[in-house]
């Protein structure tokens, strides 16, 4: 394999805060700073946390699902320059359910440089405070809205471990219902509104969380942790293991 070409700049994907600011790196905020420019989805929301961070005068290239093609040219053409670029999404660890696979993939494709500055991320986050046993996992992100939506969950009943869901206020009471048509006796864990003002953990049956949702809180984003088999086997970590 060969080497990435020495005069070429490098890409840093750079994680920043879900939502509280000061939940970002030194590291992080040296890479912003240093960069010859920043990719992000929403540029409005980007700088914002610069001015928090004092980073000024950067240029900022609009990235995400609907322009990635473009982007992509611009990001490439940079680099190549020899510019660093830094690579952020609105909120958490890019790539993550996020815009930038097709991005990794061409500068892989093209032997530039790709290095992650490792920070916050909801998945990790929700789960390193989740009852539930997270030793092994399955991570399925955002399922589909309509097609495909039933196939993909009976897929991850099907495989009779926990696993890792991503929804939206919008859709989180209709994927409770799903699981519980598929999984009745299964122990859910929510996270939602991480490291923000209405920051909220919820464990319990798929009834249990319904009420604790039924009162209006289905507002921001959810991560969703969903273990199967109910409370027969949750003693420890062990015991899961030794079941598996």
């Amino acid at each position: 394999m060969q080497t990435p070409q020495t005069h070429s700049g490098t890409l840093y994907v750079v994680a920043t805060p879900l939502g509280n600011l000061e939940d970002i790196t030194l590291r992080a905020i040296k890479i912003l700073g240093q960069a010859g420019a920043i990719a992000c989805e929403d540029t409005r929301r980007a700088s914002i946390l610069l001015k928090h961070l004092n980073i000024t005068g950067k240029k900022l290239i609009s990235y995400h699902n609907y322009n990635e093609p473009r982007a992509i040219g611009q990001i490439i053409a940079l680099l190549e320059e020899g510019r660093d670029v830094a690579l952020i999404t609105d909120a958490g660890t890019p790539v993550i359910s996020d815009p930038g696979y097709a991005l990794l993939h061409a500068l892989h494709e093209l032997n530039l440089q790709v290095i992650p500055i490792p920070g916050a991320c909801a998945l990790t986050a929700a789960l390193s405070a989740c009852p539930l046993p997270v030793n092994n996992f399955f991570f399925a992100g955002f399922l589909p809205h309509k097609k495909g939506r039933k196939t993909r969950l009976e897929y991850l009943a099907a495989l009779q471990a926990t696993f890792v869901l991503y929804e939206s206020p919008y859709r989180i009471m209709k994927l409770l219902d799903e699981i519980g048509n598929l999984m009745p006796d299964a122990q859910i864990f929510i996270g939602r509104e991480m490291t923000k003002i209405h920051e909220e953990y919820i464990t319990g049956t798929l009834d249990e969380i319904r009420i604790r949702l039924a009162d209006g809180k289905t507002r921001g984003e959810f991560v969703v942790v969903v273990h199967p088999a109910g409370k027969k086997i949750i003693k420890s970590e062990e015991d899961y293991a030794d079941h598996h």
